[in-house]
């Protein structure tokens, strides 16, 4: 996902998103402390996406 995608997208669409990426965040979270995520980098880059989502938010508001 890359910024340029999301600077496009509404306020709500842009909530919405960062709700899913969140939660996701948290399962992957979930999932390596159970040691079941077989790659550690998705969760940096979930990590990512949820950073570029609160950018996006943060210029629309201004």
């Amino acid at each position: 996902m890359k910024y340029t995608d999301l600077k496009d997208k509404s306020e709500a669409e842009l909530q919405k998103l960062l709700k899913e990426k969140k939660l996701e965040v948290f399962t992957l979270r979930v999932k390596l402390k159970t040691m079941q995520l077989n790659n550690p980098a998705e969760l940096r880059a979930a990590k990512k996406d949820v950073a570029r989502i609160l950018t996006a938010l943060n210029a629309k508001r201004k």
